[in-house]
């Protein structure tokens, strides 16, 4: 059933005072990395239709403010950072990270109460490192705990994290967390469907049509199970089930975060582990490296070779905003039917004053949130040089587009740095990177 114009709007606009804005800041959102902030003390960011200055003191603690000051409206952009806050490079005034102005020069030397300073406040929001990742919380007091989910904490792991921007609406993307029948037609069939680019694609070249699709609700979000021909439910793909986590991260055995920007794009964050080859545990890594994803060629041409740049097309192809009242739904579209359900009543509770799903407060559950499905040993290391080899060429078999020199599947872009710290990890390599 399609839905009403009204209810696509609630669904898709993320700023303050909407339904979903107003949602969506009752979680924590990953928007940075820490080691973006190694010679730089300050990051501009517009997240949830908001623009912002993200910035680290000197002893590590992070602060989020709106991007111009209070004062004369100068960019804290180029602003100061000192130990308890951030200076505006205009006038002087400094904040500290809750908002509080707590310094104006002139009006301070002027006047010993001041207490106009007192009475300046700047728009201020929460920000945390963590896992590598710096987050931002952008909603009401007392705010949660950011997820101490089981992947993170699994040893002997190579690490990376990855960024690019998506330009359409977040939900467009998040649908596609629980809609297994793409993986068929988007990945595996793109090779075989483009290869008749010019001509007709060979449907005998297609791999087999899914046969069974299995969905269910937990805690945190919702799991899918999917069955190929010749499968039964001992397959990988259904006894190992791949969850999609409120309100907006994808959970394949990597993460993938769909933050909204604001209504017309999202930042897609992806944080990945890699279980390391068996002569290099235990392996520790003192600092996850970003990179910026590559979507387009020198020519400005999309990219499809890797299965981020296949997903992306197809989300931008909906249209900034998908105009979902001129959809069809079908039996396969029961998840995509699932999350909006969800969403729709987690923002109905939000209005009531009540608490969305998924939220955690309780130190003693957030030690380490179990993962709901056996997927999650895929991670689990260290690993034979055997299966590290059997993972490339599967890689390769499945994505031919990618180049031979390049192991990462999910998106182009990956750096030479990255790249040799990977190698080392699988044991491909004996030049220790991080020597």
């Amino acid at each position: 059933m399609a839905l009403s114009a009204e209810a696509n709007r609630r669904l898709t606009e993320v700023g303050p005072g909407t339904p979903m804005g107003e949602l969506l800041r009752r979680y924590w959102h990953p928007v940075a990395a820490e080691d973006q902030f190694q010679g730089e003390s300050k990051k501009p960011v517009r997240v949830l239709g908001e623009d912002l200055v993200l910035y680290r003191m000197p002893a590590g603690d992070y602060g989020l403010i709106e991007r111009h000051c209070p004062h004369r409206r100068a960019d804290f952009a180029f602003g100061y950072v000192e130990d308890d806050g951030i200076r505006c490079s205009y006038h002087g005034w400094k904040f500290d990270p809750s908002g509080q102005c707590i310094a104006q020069p002139y009006e301070d030397l002027a006047s010993a109460s001041n207490k106009f300073r007192q009475r300046t406040c700047a728009h201020a929001y929460q920000a945390q490192a963590a896992h590598g990742l710096v987050w931002v919380y952008l909603g009401p007091d007392p705010s949660p705990l950011i997820p101490n989910w089981e992947p993170f904490t699994v040893p002997d792991t190579y690490k990376q994290i990855v960024f690019h921007v998506v330009d359409c609406n977040w939900l467009q993307c998040q649908e596609n967390s629980c809609d297994p029948v793409h993986f068929e037609w988007l990945h595996d069939n793109w090779a075989p469907g483009s290869a008749g680019d010019g001509g007709a694609a060979d449907p005998e070249c297609y791999g087999g049509a899914h046969v069974d699709l299995g969905f269910e609700e937990w805690e945190h979000g919702f799991m899918y199970r999917r069955l190929k021909p010749g499968e039964d439910q001992t397959a990988d793909s259904w006894k190992n089930a791949r969850v999609a986590i409120h309100p907006n991260l994808f959970a394949p055995s990597h993460f993938e975060w769909r933050v909204p920007i604001d209504d017309e794009s999202t930042l897609s964050v992806m944080w990945v582990a890699e279980p390391v080859v068996e002569h290099r545990s235990p392996f520790v890594q003192e600092a996850i490296h970003s990179w910026q994803g590559v979507t387009h060629d020198a020519e400005g041409r999309a990219l499809t070779s890797h299965v981020l740049h296949q997903d992306s097309l197809s989300w931008v192809g909906q249209g900034v905003i998908a105009d979902r009242t001129k959809e069809n739904l079908g039996r396969s579209d029961r998840g995509v039917q699932m999350i909006r359900n969800r969403l729709e009543a987690d923002m109905a509770a939000v209005e009531r004053g009540e608490e969305p799903s998924g939220l955690i407060r309780d130190p003693q559950d957030n030690v380490c949130i179990r993962w709901p499905s056996a997927v999650i040993d895929s991670i689990r290391g260290p690993v034979s040089a055997e299966l590290v080899e059997l993972k490339s060429v599967g890689l390769h078999r499945v994505l031919p587009g990618v180049p031979a020199d390049d192991d990462f599947p999910l998106i182009a872009g990956q750096p030479p740095h990255v790249r040799a710290e990977w190698v080392y990890a699988m044991g491909m390599s004996d030049e220790n990177p991080f020597s």
